[in-house]
């Protein structure tokens, strides 16, 4: 089989609190009511048309700061290793995240928004409406995490994907 070489290009930039990767919030439900905005390029302006009819949006972002993967990886939520496939961990093959954030109000190229858990300057790949009806899963399991998911707010990054 043969592997594609993919390329993306950032439609914008990300801007946050957070300038440094310790101390973020791991995940958007646990950063409630922390703002930030997005500058989209003035090329994609065209692309936000009926975006502000969304109360929430899908941010495919770019781990800018995460230089190399690893296969196993000891994620916040956790002390063990598991595989990075298991994990919403930033040191990946393809270090891409997905964070879904409120969507405050859209003002030109620059989207306000809210419950952000992105580093400052982050890359930003694209943005989907989220649509809670498409993702609405009955039934589900979360592995590992099911002993440690009530810890989620508390945590917060550490330097160990620096």
């Amino acid at each position: 089989m043969n592997f594609l070489e993919i390329t993306y290009h950032p439609i914008g930039i990300i801007y946050s609190p957070f300038k440094d990767i310790e101390g973020v919030p791991i995940q958007p439900s646990a950063a409630q009511g922390i703002k930030g905005t997005i500058k989209i390029k003035e090329e994609f302006i065209d692309g936000l048309k009926d975006l502000d009819g969304f109360s929430h949006i899908i941010l495919v972002y770019h781990f800018h700061l995460s230089k190399e993967y690893s296969l196993s990886v000891v994620p916040f939520m956790d002390d063990t290793l598991h595989g990075v496939f298991a994990t919403r961990a930033p040191k990946r093959p393809n270090a891409i995240g997905i964070s879904i954030v409120k969507l405050i109000k859209i003002e030109n190229n620059i989207l306000h928004i809210e419950n952000i858990d992105i580093v400052d300057g982050t890359p930003l790949l694209d943005i989907k409406p989220f649509v809670r009806e498409f993702d609405d899963l009955k039934e589900y399991r979360k592995g590992w995490l099911s002993e440690r998911i009530n810890l989620l707010k508390e945590i917060k990054s550490d330097k160990r994907f620096k």
